[in-house]
Parts: structure tokens; C-alpha cells; sequence
């Protein structure tokens, strides 16, 4: 393969994990706003005092004076234009500096663009400057790791994606990945093919990019199906960066009689797709679009297909925005979304990244004036029901996210939004109690301190 072809893969394959998704505007840079609001408080959903006034005195740690915190934010935003993790630091960070900050301390962002393939290069900025990594991610986050965990940086990442990162040590991430060694959506695909669809379970269809890197996803999702009583009956690649006409695709769908598919790819490219069947008239009983459908631009790209194909994805315990009226966490942050960053769309990015600068607000300031990163890691490491204020289902921070029972929870694409599926929740917004599969076969494993000759003695 020619070296510019070998770019592009990879930029497909940003597209596909991360799922990148091309906005007007440009790259935007974080603001740290700290303008005055007579409404500001500290207080989130049911988190107390998460941010607020002090007297912090000493520069206690690199990237923390007396008077600020330098937090680093990864992002693909010079190469995707996708500006959810930005727009969520703004947001955040705009409200707790209006509401004193963290003990006194005000947070700046240093928004790390790697541009997708600059991630080594944006961590050793981090590892020089930075005092923590927040509510971030990058595509290819496993490029960054080793030099992450040589300088002993921890991160409380919005989302990771490449197995080398998953579950790395000196990172809490209270989301699901498909990267894990477990397949979160064991909940989710349970309910599709046994309860709300049984039918389906005899004609499951895949379709995914061809990438050595994605092609994994196809793999750990066809063993999971399969122990669970599925048939794979259409497992086919497409070229990487896209096709120009998904007609073969869609009759190949039909031929085989598929009955529920899974995409795994740029939700443009998904949208196309369902526009063809849509015209063939095939209609099938559900399609897992995935959580970073979860945005406005995928319901615009697939409005003419909405009523016809059921378009169903899994928020992985994460509470939607048309909670609001039962969550009062996630009506508090659509008026900072309203307040802070007007135009934005709160995507499922945006609601991951939101909750991981809470984590860290949270453990940051209780640790007063000495703040270190082992104070910040070792406070939300005890963290043992973190519900985020109430903007996701309890996890346990104490333990990893693979020894845990899980919750899911079931959104639905309609031409009047995403709304919550019927999926009969027994937690609040969520339906928890479910043990995520484990795959039989070796994915790879997270790298870890010892791998770079390092301990969590060496944290400071």
C-alpha cells in the first residue's frame, strides 16, 4: 500500500472508532471562561460542592499554581472538526471557575489536538506541562500510553478506543469500550434478540470497514452473537474510506434476508445504506447505529429513512437528554449546554466527557491545598457507586469496569429526536443487573506501569 493511501486508511479508521464526524466551523479552541454568574454554584445533580471558592497557596504539584490548574484535553479535532470534547471542557470548566474554581484554583485547558496522527507527539507535550488528563480522546489513544505512563500521568478520558489504552493503569473511565475484553453490549444485544426482536436472532447481519483495527469489533461482536444463540447470516467489508454507491451492499442485505444489522462505521456512511434499503422498500426489524450516533447530524443525514428503518442504539448506562423532566442532572446541564456554548449539540461524547471533569472536580477538591495527582487518582479510585451527579448508572471506581455487572440503556432515532425505546428499565432510566460476555479469544491486553518500569509507588 502507497504511504498516502496508508494516511487515508487510518483516517478512516478515526472516522470508524471514534466515530469522527465533520462539522463547519473549523478547529475551535477551549475557553476556560470565569465570568461571573449570580446563579453559579458548586453543586451538580447530587454532588455537592464538586467546584468553589478557597484559599489554595502553593504550587503543589506541574501544572498547579495558587491560582490555576493545567488540565490537558486530547482530541482529533484538527482532523475530525468534531468539537464534543471541546465544547464540553468549555462548558464545564466556564461553570466551575464562575463558581470559584477548585478550591480558589481556576481550571485552563490545554486542548492537545493530535490531528489523529499526532498523539505521541501531543503527550510528551502533556507529560511536560500538564498537571492531569480530562475528558478527552484520540482514535489512536494506544499510540500515547507508554509515554503516559512514563511520566505518570493519569486521565480520566471521556472515551478510549484502542485496546493498548483500554483499562490502562493510571486511567478511570467509567464508560464502556468496545476495546474491552468483555463485550458491554451483552445487555443491550441480549434484549434485542431474545425479547424485543426474537425473530431477528436467526438472521443477524455485519457489516464493517475493511481495517485490520476494526475488523477486531466484527470479530468480538460475532462471538458474542453466537454464544448468545445468534446467527450471523451477512458478514461483509467495505473499502475503508467509504463507497459511492451502497446498492450492492443493500441488496446483499436483502438476498440474505437479514432481519438486524450492526454498522460499524462513520453513521454517514450508515445513513446512505439505509437510504437504498429504504428505496428498496427492505425494512428490517432493528439497526444498531451505536452511541456516537447519538447527535442531531445523524437524524438529519438519515431523516428520510427514520420512519422506515428502526435505527436503536445502547447509551451504556449513560442518562439521554430526553431524561431531563427525571434526571435533574441532565436538565442542570443542557442550561449550562444553553448558557455556556449555545450552539452545541450534546452529543454522547459530550455527555461522556462532562462527567469525567466531575470525576475529577470532585477528587480535586478534596484534596485542599496540597494537590497532587496521587490525591486526585486515589480519591476517585474510592469512588465505589459514581453516578456523576446522576448522568449515568453507578460504577464501582474501585474495581475494573470487567469484574462488574452492568446497566444499558435503549435509545431510538425518530424524525422528532432520539427517544428512550421501550426497553423496560428497572433502575431509574437504566436497566441494570446484566454480566458482560468474555471473549474466548486473546484481543490484546492494557498496558501497564510495570511495562515501562514503573509502580503506583512512583506517583506523587
Amino acid at each position: 500500500m502507497k504511504p498516502q493511501r496508508i494516511v487515508v486508511a487510518l483516517m478512516a479508521v478515526a472516522l470508524l472508532v471514534a466515530g469522527g464526524c465533520g462539522r463547519e466551523g473549523g478547529t475551535r479552541g477551549t475557553e476556560e471562561g470565569s465570568g461571573s454568574s449570580p446563579a453559579a454554584t458548586g453543586d451538580f445533580g447530587t454532588l455537592t460542592g464538586v467546584c468553589g471558592p478557597g484559599s489554595a497557596k502553593s504550587a503543589s504539584a506541574q501544572g498547579v499554581t495558587a491560582s490555576d490548574i493545567q488540565i490537558g484535553m486530547f482530541s482529533d479535532i484538527g482532523f475530525t472538526k468534531n468539537p464534543d470534547f471541546v465544547d464540553a471542557a468549555k462548558v464545564f470548566t466556564s461553570w466551575c471557575n464562575a463558581a470559584g474554581g477548585i478550591n480558589g484554583r481556576k481550571l485552563k485547558t490545554n486542548l492537545r489536538d493530535t490531528k489523529l496522527m499526532e498523539v505521541r507527539q501531543r503527550m510528551l507535550d502533556a507529560c511536560r506541562e500538564d498537571f492531569f488528563l480530562v475528558g478527552g480522546s484520540a482514535a489512536l489513544d494506544g499510540l500515547g500510553v507508554k509515554d503516559r505512563l512514563s511520566c505518570l500521568l493519569p486521565e480520566f478520558p471521556a472515551q478510549v478506543t484502542q485496546t493498548a489504552n483500554t483499562g490502562s493503569d493510571l486511567q478511570l473511565a467509567a464508560g464502556s469500550s468496545a476495546s474491552e475484553a468483555v463485550n458491554p453490549y451483552t445487555g443491550f444485544q441480549d434484549w434485542l434478540i431474545k425479547e424485543a426482536y426474537p425473530d431477528s436472532a436467526g438472521a443477524v447481519g455485519m457489516i464493517n470497514g475493511d481495517s485490520p483495527i476494526t475488523k477486531v469489533m466484527g470479530d468480538k461482536m460475532s462471538e458474542s452473537l453466537t454464544a448468545a444463540g445468534a446467527k450471523i447470516t451477512y458478514n461483509e467489508l467495505y473499502p475503508i474510506a467509504g463507497v459511492s454507491d451502497w446498492t450492492p451492499y443493500a441488496q446483499a442485505i436483502k438476498s440474505a434476508n437479514v432481519k438486524g444489522l450492526i454498522f460499524f462505521g462513520d453513521f454517514r456512511y450508515l445513513a446512505k445504506l439505509e437510504d437504498v434499503l429504504t428505496s428498496m422498500n427492505y425494512k428490517l426489524d432493528w439497526i444498531d447505529a451505536n452511541a456516537n450516533s447519538y447527535n442531531n447530524m445523524f437524524l438529519d443525514a438519515a431523516k428520510s429513512s427514520l420512519s422506515a428503518q428502526n435505527n436503536v442504539l445502547d447509551m451504556s448506562g449513560t442518562a439521554p437528554l430526553d431524561a431531563a423532566g427525571q434526571v435533574p442532572a441532565v436538565k442542570q446541564l443542557k442550561d449550562l449546554f444553553k448558557q455556556y456554548a449555545p450552539d452545541a449539540d450534546i452529543t454522547f461524547q459530550a455527555l461522556r466527557a462532562f462527567q469525567s471533569w466531575l470525576l475529577f472536580a470532585k477528587s480535586a477538591s478534596s484534596c485542599g491545598d496540597t494537590l497532587t495527582r496521587s490525591c486526585v487518582y486515589n480519591a476517585a479510585s474510592k469512588e465505589t457507586a459514581w453516578t456523576g451527579g446522576g448522568l449515568q448508572a453507578p460504577v464501582d471506581l474501585s474495581k475494573p469496569l470487567a469484574e462488574q455487572t452492568r446497566c444499558f440503556n435503549v435509545q431510538k432515532g425518530t424524525q422528532n429526536g432520539w427517544e428512550t425505546a421501550d426497553f423496560k428499565p428497572n433502575n431509574g432510566v437504566f436497566r441494570c443487573g446484566f454480566t458482560a460476555y468474555k471473549y474466548t479469544r486473546d484481543f490484546g491486553k492494557p498496558t501497564t506501569l510495570a511495562d515501562v518500569g514503573k509502580s503506583m509507588s512512583d506517583l506523587k
